[in-house]
């Protein structure tokens, strides 16, 4: 195998680096006039790209082009950022944030200070248990989880979770419903552990064993679930749909060449752009143990083109079908856990649900009470009861009150029926602030012109909605 070995880095010889050359940012408002450039010049060591993008996405700002280059000592990159309504990044709050949390302010002996990104919802709301599920999915597996949890005394403060291949990956964040701090008593814990397995274990036949883990303090989410699921093996061939399943606007075009002029190799991605598609690429590749020297990424309409010059963090390429095989697999698999934030509205979603790939038509229920242990329980159960299957939900807390987002169809993928709708506003409208929106098919669908959705559904302001 060809290689060149990446560099070792000596921790204390790192931050002498960083003293005596700080990293460099800049946020650029005049070159472009319809974005913002975020130049980063800074001592290269490995991870700093991923960190990057991370920080920039936690901000929900959306990569429209970029230009990575860190082959040697030095980081050098170019970032085209819009807020989500496709602005220039005008607010000093957020230019601040960028220059600081990017610049030598922003760095630890570990790299750059992590971002306040989405961790206990929309804000801090003090200790947390994260609990980290993992398992096969099944209609009314939420529903269970929580009442469990709420049979326990656990409040869930916010949650995540994705689906893919018929697997669930969650994280959710908890804590006691008393003193509204987090658990460690290992008693409390282990008896959680033990009916939450109960519930995942699922059918007799299934291969992969459930697993639940515990947590005390903060988890990057999104990095989290794409780990979660990658360690779980969701892109093996047993469980992935056919080329045929897809829609062919969803269909990602994944190409690994080699370079051998420079020794790297070059993984090429065509697919319909959206917001966080250069993280979870980025993200799949840095878990996976390569190095991206050089990138260059863009967006030609609707669509997104993104080239990354890669060696393995041994120095090698990749060079056998098998190792090329599964790169493509497994970013085929990143990026089609977030699929469906893009088949209803764009979200940054404080709890996503996937099951399949198809474009579903259906209802978005937007919930408003005031937070109280066994809400979301209440609420998945009276979904379950009335037949309906949740595509996607967002579940975060702010101050005392819960705010709860389910997109839903019937259990066979079909739009919700008038009756059933009716229904849901006796049983769930009495004791809560019930809106009812149609989805239409039409958003779902990717438009040939106008491209992906780029605006994000913000629970700040259903929530102003709501009390106004």
């Amino acid at each position: 195998m060809a290689g060149n070995s990446w560099p070792y880095f000596d921790p204390e010889y790192e931050n002498l680096s960083i003293r005596i050359n700080p990293p460099r940012v800049s946020v650029d408002n005049i070159t472009c006039k319809d974005c913002t450039l975020v130049k980063v010049d800074s001592v290269n060591r490995p991870g700093i790209l991923l960190e990057v993008v991370q920080i920039l996405t936690d901000l929900d700002l959306i990569i429209t082009k970029a230009y990575i280059s860190s082959d040697g000592g030095w980081f050098m990159d170019v970032f085209h950022v819009t807020d989500q309504q496709g602005n220039q990044i005008t607010d000093s709050k957020t230019i601040d944030y960028i220059e600081k949390a990017l610049g030598p302010k922003g760095y630890t002996k570990d790299g750059l200070k992590p971002s306040s990104g989405k961790r206990v919802g929309v804000q801090s709301l003090g200790e947390h248990t994260a609990i980290e599920l993992v398992g096969r999915d099944r209609p009314g597996l939420l529903s269970e989880i929580s009442a469990v949890l709420a049979n326990l005394h656990f409040n869930v403060v916010a949650a995540e979770v994705w689906t893919h291949n018929r697997r669930i990956a969650c994280v959710l964040y908890v804590n006691d419903d008393t003193t509204c701090r987090a658990v460690d008593n290992p008693t409390r814990l282990s008896a959680m552990e033990e009916q939450l397995k109960n519930i995942l274990r699922g059918c007799e036949d299934d291969e992969k064993a459930a697993s639940t883990s515990f947590s005390i303090g903060s988890t990057h989410v999104d990095r989290r679930l794409h780990q979660m699921l990658f360690a779980d093996r969701d892109y093996e061939d047993g469980s992935l749909p056919t080329e045929t399943d897809y829609h062919p606007s969803f269909k990602p075009k994944i190409m690994v060449d080699r370079c051998e002029e420079k020794g790297y190799s070059v993984v090429s991605v065509k697919c319909k752009d959206r917001a966080k598609l250069m993280f979870d690429i980025v993200c799949t590749l840095t878990d996976m143990q390569y190095v991206v020297f050089h990138a260059s990424i863009s967006s030609d309409g609707p669509y997104a083109s993104q080239e990354y010059y890669i060696r393995h963090m041994d120095g090698c390429t990749l060079d056998t079908e098998g190792e090329r095989e599964r790169v493509v697999k497994c970013l085929e698999a990143a990026i089609r856990r977030r699929i469906s934030e893009l088949l209803l509205y764009y979200s940054t979603g404080y709890y996503t649900v996937d099951s399949t790939m198809n474009v579903v038509q259906g209802l978005s229920l937007e919930l408003c009470a005031k937070d109280r242990v066994g809400l979301l329980s209440e609420v998945t159960r009276v979904l379950r009861e009335n037949g309906l299957s949740v595509t996607r939900a967002g579940v975060t807390t702010v101050g005392e009150l819960a705010v709860i987002v389910f997109y839903v169809s019937d259990a066979s993928g079909n739009p919700v029926d008038t009756k059933t709708i009716e229904t849901l506003r006796k049983e769930i409208g009495q004791t809560m602030m019930l809106n009812v929106k149609k989805v239409p098919v039409s958003s779902a669908k990717a438009p040939e012109a106008s491209g992906w959705p780029k605006t994000s559904f913000f629970f700040g302001s259903l929530l102003e909605r709501f009390l106004a």
